[in-house]
């Protein structure tokens, strides 16, 4: 059926009382062109859509009788076509233009720069990364404010950009409620395409079967392991990265010269991604957004998980969404927010979404003018229990272009099943929260009985049974610092398991470098061994303590393989402040695929790390090195307690620890520490000169406040309960 037929019986006309397009002539005499040239474009590069609506570009004059009469003006934000997720936007948004013309409105097209994480991880674009997040709110921000758009039909991509963008727009919708004379801000989101994970040539495999037989003849049966593990992976740039790893590993072994390691790398590079782009397939920061976006309510259900350009119908939905809450403060972009905060803590944590949201929700609600700190998510967490309810894998062919494919196909019904599911098991869903189509969750699911086509089985990445009771990111605090997070979801049961109540021996790097270096190394044993500070004496107390009933200093390897000897591997100066707060997402994956290591040690850091990390990895700690932090001041050889259970971890007193005792302290308050962390202190200021001083981060919140502006944290006053 044509969308024609859903036209407004009446032109909607927004009610407020400031106009700046009939008050203020140079808008009204600067703008009109803008929207013909669009509308032109979106008939010339449409013509099969514009012919069957019928549409033809309107004169000048029309759209300055819209503009006087106070019709919707609607922002369509797209991003930058070198970000791979941003492929596809143009037709999206000429097709929203051609609708939001039809219904009345008056279309605008404005882009932002989005950095792709993936691109600039493991290099000096990962400290622009987080920077860029503020700079792309406050650039959606001035844009919408400065021509004083109504609402905004979004093409969401990856990373951090959705949040921001929600941010830019929340913090006029704040702003305006401040002023009176402007309605609020209303927004749609269309999350970009999900992209179709790669495979490996076949000649490219053959190639690594080779270089894994080689590593076991060579007796790196461990490396030849890692390496066959890998390849079960669906070829993304996430299992690149850890290639690049292990060939290195290969490569300082022997087992492969540097010609081979870069033709692999090469080939593997060449098969990644496909030519539609999108969103990478795997439950990174990407899909994590897609799925906040979805249970804010801020997302039709046509338009959740695309796979390729969206139809005109899916389009219209969204706009027609738009339209049908117009003039309805209770839809405004704030007011979602505020009533859905709590859903989305549930979900998130059903569906074992990246760590980053822990920073980018504060961040977003912040602007949106509420006092939301991870002290809120974690209570949220804490009083209504989340099981685990997505099967995501992607060894198994249950990738987010799967589930997307599953939900094309009518086999579940995307965010509204979720909340369905939870629902169902009893979680406490706010369903009377509303949503943007201008209807409540509860209205949204009734009748939904069957949220997941059980002929699925298996295969299902959405499961109506739990796949277990516990998941998503847990808040930890200790001895040492206030508080940090990790991601339970990324951690085996085995793992939690044994991770819980155990204790590890710091090796402490001042970047993300040498740590992989150390990782990649072929003696990297013999190296944690002779790490300064750890004696054979502490060695046997941190085994014993761990449950190890043999100290063999003479097979240290073993008593890695029996996760009996740990290390934290601590990479301090790495926080907002310092150095942009980077994802140390090269160590994390080297970590993950060392099955010696994975087994045994974990990462610590007052940086970040990618959504799709998995392993023991804890992050966000506060306050950071820079600020004086408690990580700042260790040291190699120092003892770490780490439990899950309490959700702490401590800094245990070295001389009692090795008489058998264990005295939880901060090292801040040993003699020697103030000159170690002197020394880094000034390294960090050095370090800090890498960066453009446009983007340092100079005097920003806190990562348990979402790394916002001063002003953003001083006017964030609002609570989201009342």
């Amino acid at each position: 059926m044509s969308a024609t037929k859903n036209l407004p019986a009446s032109p909607v006309i927004i009610d407020e009382k400031a106009n700046p397009y009939r008050d203020c002539i140079q808008g009204l005499a600067n703008q009109p062109i803008t929207v013909i040239a669009l509308l032109r474009d979106a008939v010339n590069e449409n013509p099969a859509v514009a012919k069957d609506r019928d549409f033809t570009v309107p004169e000048i004059k029309d759209v300055v009788g819209r503009l006087v009469e106070n019709r919707p003006r609607i922002a369509i934000i797209g991003g930058a076509p070198d970000h791979p997720a941003h492929l596809l936007d143009r037709p999206q948004a000429l097709m929203a233009a051609i609708r939001i013309w039809e219904m009345g409105g008056v279309p605008f097209l404005f882009h932002v720069p989005v950095i792709c994480d993936g691109t600039a991880q493991n290099n000096i674009g990962q400290s622009y990364s987080l920077a860029s997040r503020n700079h792309t709110a406050a650039a959606v921000n001035i844009t919408f404010e400065g021509h004083s758009y109504h609402g905004a039909y979004v093409i969401a991509g990856c990373d951090k950009s959705p949040a921001a963008v929600v941010a830019g727009l929340a913090a006029a919708d704040h702003a305006r409620a401040y002023r009176g004379d402007q309605a609020p801000v209303w927004a749609v989101f269309a999350p970009s395409h999900v992209l179709k994970g790669g495979s490996i040539p076949e000649g490219t495999r053959r190639l690594l079967d080779k270089i894994a037989d080689d590593a076991d003849r060579a007796g790196h049966e461990e490396l030849g392991g890692d390496i066959r593990e890998n390849m079960r992976y669906i070829l993304q740039c996430t299992s690149d990265e850890a290639f690049a790893g292990l060939l290195e590993r290969a490569r300082l072994l022997g087992v492969l010269d540097a010609a081979m390691e870069r033709r692999v790398l090469d080939e593997l590079a060449t098969a990644t991604c496909d030519s539609k782009g999108g969103i990478c397939a795997f439950n990174g920061t990407g899909n994590s957004s897609r799925t906040m976006l979805a249970a804010f309510g801020l997302t039709p259900p046509e338009l959740e998980l695309l796979t390729d350009v969206p139809p005109f119908a899916a389009v219209a939905a969204g706009v027609d969404a738009l339209f049908g809450v117009f003039n309805k403060p209770e839809y405004a972009i704030g007011s979602l927010l505020k009533a859905n905060f709590a859903n989305f803590v549930r979900v998130h944590n059903a569906t074992g979404s990246s760590s980053n949201m822990l920073l980018h929700l504060p961040f977003m609600m912040r602007y949106a003018g509420f006092d939301i700190s991870i002290d809120d998510y974690q209570d949220v967490r804490t009083k209504t229990p989340v099981p685990e309810i997505f099967a995501h894998s992607l060894t198994e062919n249950r990738d987010t272009f799967v589930l997307a494919q599953q939900m094309a196909e009518g086999k579940n019904r995307g965010m509204e099943s979720i909340y369905r599911i939870l629902t169902d098991l009893g979680v406490a869903m706010d369903l009377d929260a509303p949503t943007v189509l201008g209807k409540t969750w509860g209205e949204r699911i009734a009748g939904l009985d069957n949220p997941v086509d059980t002929t699925l089985g298996d295969a299902s990445v959405i499961r109506a049974t739990p796949v277990r009771q516990r998941s998503g990111v847990d808040v930890i605090t200790g001895s040492f610092f206030e508080n940090c997070a990790v991601k339970t979801s990324g951690m085996s049961d085995r793992l939690l398991s044994h991770f819980d109540d155990h204790v590890f021996i710091v090796r402490y790097y001042e970047n993300e470098h040498v740590c992989n270096g150390d990782f990649a190394s072929p003696d990297l044993i013999t190296r944690l061994m002779e790490t300064d500070g750890v004696s054979e004496e502490l060695i046997a107390a941190v085994v014993r303590r761990n449950g190890g009933n043999r100290v063999d200093m003479d097979a240290p390897k073993d008593m890695f393989e029996q996760g009996h000897l740990s290390f934290a591997f601590v990479i301090g100066g790495q926080g907002p402040e310092a150095y942009g707060m980077p994802e140390m997402f090269s160590p994390s994956q080297n970590l993950r695929h060392h099955r010696i290591l994975e087994a045994s040690s974990m990462l610590i850091t007052d940086g970040r790390y990618s959504g799709v990390t998995k392993g023991a990895c804890i992050g966000h700690m506060v306050p950071e090195a820079f600020a004086g932090g408690g990580i700042g001041y260790l040291c190699d050889g120092d003892v770490l307690r780490l439990n899950l259970t309490s959700l702490t971890l401590d800094w245990l007193d070295p001389k009692a620890f090795i008489e058998g005792r264990e005295v939880p302290a901060d090292p801040k308050g040993l003699s020697d520490r103030a000159a170690l962390f002197d020394g880094r202190f000034k390294r960090m200021e050095a370090r800090q000169c890498d960066i453009a001083a446009s983007n340092v981060l100079d005097g920003i919140g806190t990562a348990a406040r979402g790394v916002v502006p001063p002003a953003v944290d001083r006017r964030a006053v609002k609570s989201w309960r009342s």
